[in-house]
């Protein structure tokens, strides 16, 4: 069934996406941090598809051609997104992720019942985190107003909208398999090297913080 898409399209922009996604970034360097903190791979990641899947809703609603019609809002979302991304940075350089800091909580009796009960909330506040890196990340900001754009086609039989959502959701797929291998294998190469893990997560940190300072100055800069 081809459901009126142009599969080749669809190819394409996969194959753009992926390099896209597998350049270093904010995400990767959550993806990171995460992976260093051990049980907190999954639910940080699934964050970072949450966020998204935010964008993937709003650009089918049609809200994301609003969005980049508008420069004052655009900028707005570009600075909070900026600095977001600086305090994160400067959270992680100040504290940096070492294996197992989310799960080394008692193993027994009264401490191993308050490592479970600590578990969810270290998961939700791991996941509420990610969907807001990515969902302010500049660089999905990008990619939704200025790739995905070029590989819709309105002549073809499936409606822009069911178009956007393909694309979108193969950009979500690429996120998940790529930052999951990211943070699985910071966890695997670096679990037993806790110098070497802090000195990644400060470089991950001072990633977050370049990051988001050149795109605050750049952004202001034009104000």
């Amino acid at each position: 069934m081809d459901w009126g898409l142009d599969w080749g399209m669809v190819t394409a922009f996969l194959a753009v996406d992926l390099l896209l996604v597998c350049v270093p970034g904010a995400d990767w360097a959550y993806a990171i941090s995460a992976g260093l903190r051990g049980r907190s791979v999954l639910p940080a990641v699934s964050g970072l598809v949450a966020g998204y899947a935010v964008h993937t809703l709003l650009a089918v609603a049609g809200l994301a051609v609003l969005v980049a019609g508008s420069p004052g809002l655009l900028t707005a979302l570009t600075v909070a997104g900026a600095g977001y991304l600086v305090w994160l940075g400067w959270g992680v350089l100040r504290r940096p992720a070492t294996p197992g800091d989310a799960g080394t909580a008692g193993t027994a009796g009264t401490a191993g019942t308050a490592g479970r009960e600590a578990a969810a909330p270290g998961a939700a506040r791991a996941f509420l985190r990610g969907a807001a890196i990515s969902g302010l990340n500049p660089k999905g900001l990008l990619l939704y107003l200025s790739v995905l754009p070029q590989f819709l086609r309105p002549a073809a039989g499936a409606p822009v909208a069911a178009q956007t959502a393909v694309l979108g959701a193969v950009h979500m797929a690429c996120c998940a398999a790529v930052y999951l291998g990211v943070g699985v294998l910071a966890r695997v190469v670096l679990g037993a090297r806790p110098a070497a893990a802090r000195a990644v997560a400060r470089t991950s940190g001072a990633a977050m913080l370049g990051i988001g300072g050149f795109l605050l100055v750049e952004r202001l800069a034009t104000l």
